[in-house]
């Protein structure tokens, strides 16, 4: 063998994960360019992206490190971290994720790769784990319906006040009651809603509701203190005077205390985060959200609904609630777009996985403790204030600077009160030893309690539980919370549900505006690592030095690829941030005497939760005309900037252009507002078309989110978690999301944080300071290129046999295109519905379907794919063309063809008679891709207008199932 000629800097060079994240090498990229005419990826990237908004060389960051020194480094930065038995409490608890859920779901990537579920044929297995989690839920809760999850408690609330105001027909305040026992950090977002929706917020003890005249209110069971009271007769009083009431509730309690639905409460709300999910310094957690039986068409979120498939089987979707912040836009009553469908999964599975009893014997055990506990400070004359209680005990102590040492020392975390108060609470991972630890902290020299003896003479005295509040009826009955308590049939379930969705361990998932691009495992490693997962988010800051490393400089990588002057990591959301970052300028231009600002432009091609985010504010939305190339009509803006000068706070932008396009003039539409005396927004969801080659915050931008999920390789989950922190230019970084728990790193002012936690899903952003580092600034950049290039080979190769809707000024798209389907439909009938349904027998994932423009579909191929997915897919798009032109040419009949009957499912193929008049073959294994692996969707094209018609949201009989 011949010497190798390379030197040992370029043996030892770090540059491999890039080759192994962007999916085309230097061989297809020659032959890519080729095929469009280009000769270098310059020559490309000066055709597609304008040149006044091109930044000069490379990003300012280090040389790409290997991924085994990515992980090191970030282990030693993490392991600073120390990791506490933490009774801090405040909704956050310790909890055992059963290790058969931990390596089979958060560790797979069949489940955190997937989709949100839109195509619900190939979705069925997350469909029936997020209906569990429904049904746990109104279960535990006793309401008549629940959704499939929300961000996290604290924008529940907000949700729920939201919800409140808007049903209460009979009460027209303006005025909504917090209890003083909700807690600190579910105030904080409560205000901030209420703020810009011009609603007051009035906080007072409980049982002083009577008192004000409110739409609705929120009150806390058990309370932050760990009280436990019955809030029967409060809530029916309330009705009386027609207010609504929400109760914020805790899942684990519940097994022990009579639900809020039995309680007449109207909504009922919290975080499913100690059903299995670790704290992970905030989240993500799948928060939850049950109504009353007169409130369920009117619930946010998503909602996971029973239908049937063309065959009257039944068949899951998502209802007609999912998505209404796209339809109806400004004046949408929620930008709520991303879930926590990974972590409501992860919920309902742990339900799934102790059943009835064991989720009893865990709150059992976690209330014994706390009695014993209780038990021993009263017989030690350290006396608790809360005669009712959970798993929480608030007393008055002597010394709490010295309690505080003590406690840390032994390695335990309590909640030190602004009171002077300290509370402690408990959780499923207290032990015997930990109580007795406590003692010692609490008692010190006095410290003789023995918790064997003291739990002996418990057993014969019953609970701390007011009568009144203990529950009496049954939960989680339902035969899938009985089935599966072996870890063998555990296993089995979740493969059996894995085995019915799509995703990216399948194939390439095509859709536009969503980048489903790889999440490396090597990215994915550290959310089960203790000192990461394991820490509370309101622990001392002496405690989580390794997360405020780690946090500040993914910030400061963001920074310099945004071109922005400061972030904010709390927005757990797309949506999120959109919100946020609206909040930041209108708080600025109040701050300037510029608060009567509150028109928003927004184009008419918009992603729907811009309008909604801003009427989420309080905005004016005026639209922005787009011209027939899909771009902005600069003429348009011009006019309606100068209609509006002296009240125009904002223009929402998105680039590239949600039509898949660099526009020429986006400068120029920045430079119009400034002149006007608004701000820009630019919404980050194409940011991964960006990164390396322009950066908004030079181009014009005051603000922008980026979708951490997307371009910086955060897996969507099927439907959640997200991030969407925000950067801004200096002006605007005083008015960032503030948060009652970190005064040190954020506002001080109340009333302005999005989120429960101040850093929102921090568990998961070192997946996205490990793609930083290990790609470096050239790797980003080639990210970038590498998109682009993909998606004008694919529109090259599709344009032969579909009309590519819009290109800029030289011919080029930017990371996605669209392509009209209305010719075709007019020729032959088959529509994009049907398109995406025959796609799911060649194996793939639609693209987004009739979004920004009704009737076509937006591919983006993302630039972690190879060009022979790439050409798979392309040849299934040509493939499905040739069968559009049978119709077309009259050849098989419109309304019984292979499209129109897809998908097709193994139960068509076993039929004796075959119905159709094509062959087997051709429906199920149109491709040798297909014959050679086949994934099969498990139900046919489901019934949407049933499903809506007959909303059923609980768990299905299994005879249901059975044919």
């Amino acid at each position: 063998m011949a010497a190798d000629s390379r030197s040992l800097d370029e043996l030892f060079a770090h540059d491999a994960f890039i080759a192994r994240h962007i999916g085309i090498d230097a061989t297809a990229r020659h032959q890519m360019l080729e095929t469009l005419g280009a000769d270098t990826m310059a020559d490309l990237l000066a055709h597609a992206i304008p040149q006044d908004i091109r930044m000069e060389g490379e990003l300012n960051l280090a040389e790409p490190v290997s991924e085994l020194e990515a992980l090191t480094r970030l282990r030693r930065v993490m392991g600073t971290n120390r990791v506490m038995k933490n009774h801090i409490g405040a909704g956050y608890y310790g909890t055992i994720m059963p290790a058969v859920i931990a390596r089979n779901v958060l560790e797979n990537p069949g489940w955190y790769t997937a989709y949100t579920p839109y195509q619900p044929e190939i979705a069925q297995g997350r469909l029936e784990g997020l209906l569990n989690f429904q049904q746990m839920v109104m279960d535990m809760t006793g309401m008549a319906l629940a959704n499939a999850s929300l961000l996290d408690e604290a924008t529940a609330a907000a949700e729920a006040m939201a919800l409140c105001k808007r049903s209460n027909r009979k009460n027209k305040s303006s005025a909504f009651f917090v209890a003083d026992h909700v807690f600190p950090q579910t105030l904080d977002v409560v205000r901030t809603r209420a703020r810009w929706l011009g609603l007051e917020v009035i906080v007072d003890r409980a049982d002083a509701l009577d008192q004000y005249d409110v739409f609705g209110a929120l009150l806390q069971y058990p309370a932050e203190d760990g009280s436990v009271t019955d809030l029967g007769a409060l809530i029916e009083r309330a009705h009386e005077r027609h207010t609504m009431v929400a109760v914020a509730t805790d899942l684990l309690a519940l097994a022990l205390l009579k639900p809020p639905g039995e309680m007449g409460a109207d909504i009922a709300l919290g975080s499913a985060q100690r059903f299995g999910v670790p704290m992970g310094f905030g989240g993500p957690h799948a928060a939850f959200f049950a109504v009353n039986d007169d409130l369920k068409r009117s619930m946010p979120g998503r909602v996971i609904g029973v239908s049937r498939d063309r065959h009257g089987k039944p068949a899951l979707r998502m209802a007609m609630q999912t998505r209404e912040q796209h339809i109806r836009r400004e004046k949408a009553t929620s930008n709520i777009c991303t879930a926590q469908a990974l972590l409501a999964n992860i919920a309902g599975f742990y339900a799934v996985y102790h059943g009835p009893d064991g989720i009893r014997t865990i709150a059992a055990r976690v209330h014994r403790l706390t009695c014993i506990l209780a038990k021993g400070l009263a017989d030690s004359a350290a006396s608790v204030d809360n005669e009712g209680f959970f798993d929480t005990l608030t007393l008055r102590v002597d010394d709490v600077a010295g309690l505080q040492q003590r406690a840390e020392k032994a390695g335990h975390n309590l909640r030190y009160r602004d009171d002077g108060r300290i509370s402690i609470s408990l959780d499923e991972t207290t032990t015997p030893e930990d109580i007795d630890a406590l003692f010692a902290i609490l008692l010190g020299d006095r410290h003789g309690q023995d918790v064997a003896a003291i739990d002996a003479t418990l057993q014969n005295t019953g609970a701390r539980l007011p009568a009144p509040c203990q529950r009496q009826s049954d939960f989680l009955t339902h035969p899938t919370f009985s089935r599966y308590h072996s870890e063998t049939e555990m296993l089995r379930y979740l493969k059996r549900l894995e085995n019915r969705d799509l995703s990216l361990t399948h194939a390439m998932i095509p859709l536009g505006s969503c980048t489903m691009k790889l999440n490396a495992t090597t990215e994915m490693v550290p959310l089960s690592w203790t000192e990461c997962a394991d820490i509370h988010p309101f622990a001392p800051e002496s405690q989580v030095s390794g997360y405020m490393t780690m946090i500040g400089e993914l910030g400061n990588y963001l920074i310099e690829v945004t071109g922005y002057d400061a972030i904010s990591m709390q927005p757990n959301s797309g949506a999120q941030g959109e919100y946020a970052g609206l909040l930041a300028i209108r708080r600025y231009q109040q701050s300037i005497d510029q608060g009567h600002r509150h028109i928003c432009l927004i184009p008419s091609s918009a992603h729907g939760t811009n309008p909604a985010s801003a009427a989420m504010t309080s905005m004016k939305v005026v639209v922005v005309e787009c011209d027939a190339n899909g771009n902005i009509d600069l003429e348009d803006l011009q006019a309606k900037a100068e209609k509006h000068s002296d009240e125009l706070s904002a223009i929402m932008l998105t680039y590239p252009s949600t039509h898949g396009v660099f526009e020429e003039g986006v400068r120029k539409a920045c430079e119009i507002v400034h002149q006007h005396g608004g701000q820009v927004y630019i919404d980050g969801a194409n940011m991964n078309a960006q990164v390396g080659l322009c950066r908004p915050g030079d181009y014009g931008g005051d603000v922008s989110h980026l979708n951490l999920h997307k371009t910086f390789c955060i897996p969507h989950g099927g439907g959640g978690p997200g991030m969407g922190p925000i950067g801004v230019k200096a002006h605007l970084a005083d008015y960032l999301p503030g948060h009652v728990h970190r005064t040190d790193h954020t506002s001080l002012e109340p009333g302005t944080a999005v989120s429960s936690a101040a850093f929102g899903s921090a568990l998961i952003l070192p997946i996205s300071w490990a793609y930083i580092v290990m790609m470096g600034a050239r790797g980003l950049r080639e990210a970038s290129e590498a998109a682009i290039l993909n998606a004008n080979y694919m529109a090259h190769r599709l344009s032969e046999h579909y009309s590519v809707l819009y290109r800029g000024q030289k011919g080029h798209v930017a990371h996605e295109c669209i392509i009209d389907i209305r010719p075709l439909k007019a020729a032959s009938g088959i529509d994009e519905e049907d398109i995406a349904k025959r796609l799911m027998d060649y194996g793939f994932h639609a693209p987004t379907m009739s979004f920004p423009v009704a009737g076509t579909l937006m591919i983006e191929p993302t630039e972690s794919e190879s060009r022979q997915e790439l050409d798979r897919f392309c040849e299934a798009m040509i493939a499905i063309r040739e069968e559009i032109r049978a119709v077309e040419q009259g050849n098989v009949a419109r309304d019984n063809n292979v499209l129109v009957n897809a998908p097709h499912t193994q139960r068509d193929l076993y039929q004796e008679n075959w119905p159709f008049p094509y062959s087997r073959e051709q429906a199920a294994f149109p491709t040798p891709a297909t014959k050679a692996a086949k994934f099969w969707p498990s139900v046919n094209r489901v019934d949407n207008v049933y499903g809506d018609r007959n909303l059923i949201c609980s768990c299905p009989s299994i005879d249901d199932y059975r044919d």
